[in-house]
């Protein structure tokens, strides 16, 4: 690496639509399995799409954070039961964490609600819920709920949002301005962006996610939280911690291309896995996986085969590629995270998880998206990314313990 302290992974709890923890996601993700079904969250009837992949009490369920009835699950809550699940793995005392860093939906509405409530008269209004919705008060809330340290970050730049953390953290523990981090982000499907996905025609219309198929036809949403311990090596020797991952590299970039499409080149995505490949000192042919952001339209899957090609160059054609949004869905500020969970997954298992769905090739996408089940493959390295509206990209780059 570039920078001087190595940083590695030492615990992490995740939590999908399969359920919380590792074992719902290999039964799921892994086994490509879909988690798509109509939603009974909030009323769908205004809606042209019903689908989306939201967790139904079949799987492991999340502690402390009830699914059912109105209001819906909290972002706050399911980020601390994550946080404490990785926590809990990587064996770490909260008094060693500098802070928590995570990735969330930008919402600013109950600013007005708390202002209404001064104006109604109330002398002490109800402030609980501005932790989970005003996003420089999540990561404060979730912080203090854990007892770490005092440093809080909170990014809100859309589907890169829970990637951004995580980069973020590496870079504050590479640099030694701390020891431990917690990264992270969530999303749980709500109404209003249901709403303006279905209102911008974005939803699948089939109720699949097919990425690179030729007959996709759009992303569905998906519950997605997770968090990461993350550690300078220096650090989990002197605890004798069980490392579970290296962050090797990372990368950041904007295209500036288009508000909400990604270069038809795969630029950005492209700076981005070459910037991850120079911060870990590596080279295309280090890298045995890919876990692509995959959203299953039209200019996402176009843009990201473009991207592999100029990075890996012939060997893109033999370099195994997946989305797991095909069983997951789109986890929005999520998605970094928990897509990052799954690529340390397929690392520690050498299981490389397939692209579900898959019907019928595209002849413009001639990569190999392991579309046919779950792969047993020794891997040493991969790389995860991610793109958001604006044309932010990322991309994370870990090696096996």
């Amino acid at each position: 690496m570039t920078e001087s302290q190595r940083v590695v992974v030492t615990g992490f709890g995740v939590f999908t639509a399969f359920g919380f923890g590792e074992k719902a996601l290999l039964d799921g993700v892994f086994s490509g399995r879909p988690a798509f079904r109509e939603v009974d969250r909030f009323d769908i009837s205004p809606f042209r799409c019903k689908s989306a992949a939201v967790y139904d009490g079949g799987g492991p369920e999340i502690p402390e954070v009830s699914f059912a009835g109105d209001p819906p699950p909290r972002q706050h809550d399911a980020l601390v039961a994550c946080s404490r699940a990785a926590i809990d793995m990587a064996g770490i005392a909260e008094s060693k964490i500098s802070g928590v860093l995570v990735g969330s939906q930008g919402d600013y509405r109950p600013i007005t609600r708390y202002w209404g409530s001064l104006a109604d008269g109330a002398d002490t209004p109800d402030t609980a819920f501005l932790k989970d919705s005003v996003p420089g008060q999540l990561s404060h809330g979730v912080g203090d709920a854990l007892g770490v340290g005092p440093l809080r970050m909170t990014f809100l730049n859309a589907c890169v949002a829970s990637a951004d953390s995580i980069i973020h953290a590496s870079r504050l523990i590479s640099r030694g301005r701390a020891d431990a981090l917690l990264a992270g982000g969530s999303y749980l499907v709500e109404r209003e962006l249901f709403a303006k996905f279905d209102s911008a025609r974005a939803f699948a219309k089939d109720g699949h996610v097919r990425p690179f198929s030729k007959d996709r036809t759009g992303l569905l949403l998906g519950d997605g939280v997770a968090c990461l311990m993350l550690e300078s090596e220096a650090s989990a020797a002197a605890r004798g911690a069980n490392v579970l991952a290296r962050v090797a590299g990372w990368g950041i970039s904007s295209d500036a291309y288009h508000a909400s499409r990604p270069h038809p080149e795969g630029r950005g995505t492209a700076t981005a896995m070459e910037s991850a490949l120079r911060v870990a000192g590596l080279g295309p042919d280090d890298v045995d996986y890919v876990n692509v952001h995959g959203t299953g339209t039209a200019s996402n899957d176009t843009s990201e085969t473009a991207a592999l090609r100029r990075v890996f160059g012939d060997r893109a054609a033999h370099l195994p590629v997946s989305s797991t949004k095909s069983t997951t869905g789109h986890t929005l500020e999520g998605a970094g995270a928990v897509e990052a969970v799954i690529t340390l997954l397929a690392l520690t298992h050498g299981l490389v998880p397939p692209t579900a769905n898959f019907t019928t090739p595209d002849p413009a996408l001639d990569l190999d998206y392991v579309t046919d089940g779950p792969r047993r493959q020794g891997l040493r390295r991969a790389i995860s990314t991610n793109s958001a509206f604006g044309g932010a990209n990322t991309a994370l780059l870990l090696e096996r313990a």
